[in-house]
């Protein structure tokens, strides 16, 4: 009797957990896959939180993106949100930035050169 009082206490305590343990972690996958469709090398690729100032670390670091190359980078960023700026430089010095992008709904960015 007492061994199923136990057990039973013991179930009730696990599932009393198990709602949060499911929603604990967010589902949502924040990996995007950075194409570059340009002429020039990426030397640095940014994607800031909407919530922040400012550009956040180059996720690149000492890595390049060659043209025709892809790179799958993870954004999550640790704060659950889901908006996020992105900016990519080139070794020509030019700049394309792109605001507002859903990282939990948008699975690639292919970057093209503009027109001229």
């Amino acid at each position: 009797m007492i061994r199923q009082r136990f057990i039973g206490a013991l179930l009730v305590m696990a599932l009393s957990w198990f709602p949060i343990a499911a929603f604990a972690g967010d589902s949502h996958d924040r990996h995007v896959l950075v194409i570059n469709r340009t002429s020039y090398t990426m030397v640095r690729f940014h994607a800031s939180n909407r919530s922040r100032g400012g550009w956040e670390e180059d996720i690149l670091g000492n890595d390049v993106l060659r043209p025709g190359y892809q790179v799958r980078v993870n954004i999550d960023d640790g704060s659950g949100y889901c908006r996020y700026d992105f900016r990519a430089v080139f070794n020509n010095g030019q700049e394309i930035v792109r605001y507002d992008v859903d990282v939990c709904r948008v699975s690639k960015w292919t970057l093209f050169d503009n027109p001229q």
